[in-house]
């Protein structure tokens, strides 16, 4: 009988300590604070880093069946995401992806357009153009999920005009200077 209360008692410290040991291995996620976003590009350069070349794999679509577009030679170090290691329709989903959060970090405060005026965050239409990008971006995310060239072209058109309502406003000026205005 002594035996089994042993062997119990083993047991049920071994449980204990395992359930304290999980319990504290989730308390520091729980107490952690998210970093306070910091800009350190500007609106230009996300364009030219992020949404540019996201936008052009998802255009690329249209054309070719991502499907079909064979690996490169050393698809780790390819340039061509449709010909990476990530590359074919998962390519396109992850383009889409990056379009709709990178209109998270058109939001944050302190970023300075390319002749260093700030982003215009104030403005009502602001808000709207980025959460139409937003939107754009999950749309050509689904259109690619579903594989069919027809959903991205008009997953496309709606990329185009959450692109042009934005650029007709604060980018499409003759004077860089008056941009962002």
């Amino acid at each position: 009988m002594r035996v089994n209360r042993s062997v119990v008692a083993l047991l049920i410290g071994i449980c204990a300590t395992s359930f304290v040991g999980l319990a504290q291995a989730q308390t520091p996620a729980r107490a952690m604070v998210a970093p306070k976003p910091e800009v350190v590009a500007t609106l230009g350069q996300l364009m030219k880093g992020i949404l540019y070349p996201s936008s052009n794999v998802i255009f690329a679509a249209q054309g070719d069946n991502p499907a079909d577009v064979p690996p490169a030679k050393d698809p780790s170090m390819s340039v061509n995401l449709l010909a990476s290691t990530y590359g074919k329709w998962q390519a396109v989903e992850n383009s889409s992806l990056a379009i709709a959060e990178a209109a998270n970090l058109l939001t944050i405060p302190g970023r300075k357009c390319s002749n260093g005026l700030p982003v215009p965050l104030q403005n009502a239409d602001w808000a709207k153009f980025v959460q139409g990008l937003r939107e754009a971006g999950m749309v050509a995310y689904k259109a690619a999920q579903s594989k069919n060239q027809d959903n991205i072209l008009m997953a496309t058109d709606v990329l185009s005009t959450a692109c042009s309502n934005c650029h007709d406003k604060y980018r499409e000026k003759s004077n860089l200077a008056d941009r962002c205005k």
